[in-house]
């Protein structure tokens, strides 16, 4: 036997009945803080210091950033030194 029930709820109601917390201000705070320096880098290395300070998964998602600029730089026809 199979049946399925629809639940019309906000996600903040989703959140409350399932007892998770509200981490909305944390994150508009981390993305405001990552905005804010990114409008005073200008090239690459800055902008991987910049991540390398606020990543919260340590060297992998710095070598996961490391393969997108490199991937990206790639699709725009720039040539690694």
């Amino acid at each position: 036997m199979k049946f399925t029930v629809d639940v019309d709820c906000t996600p903040e109601e989703a959140r409350t009945f399932l007892g998770l917390p509200d981490v909305k201000p944390i994150q508009d705070r981390y993305v405001q803080t990552v905005l804010d320096a990114m409008s005073g880098s200008g090239n690459v290395e800055q902008l991987e210091a910049l991540f390398r300070n606020l990543s919260p998964f340590g060297d992998a998602s710095m070598k996961l950033f490391s393969n997108l600029m490199e991937f990206g730089m790639g699709a725009a026809g720039v040539k690694k030194d």
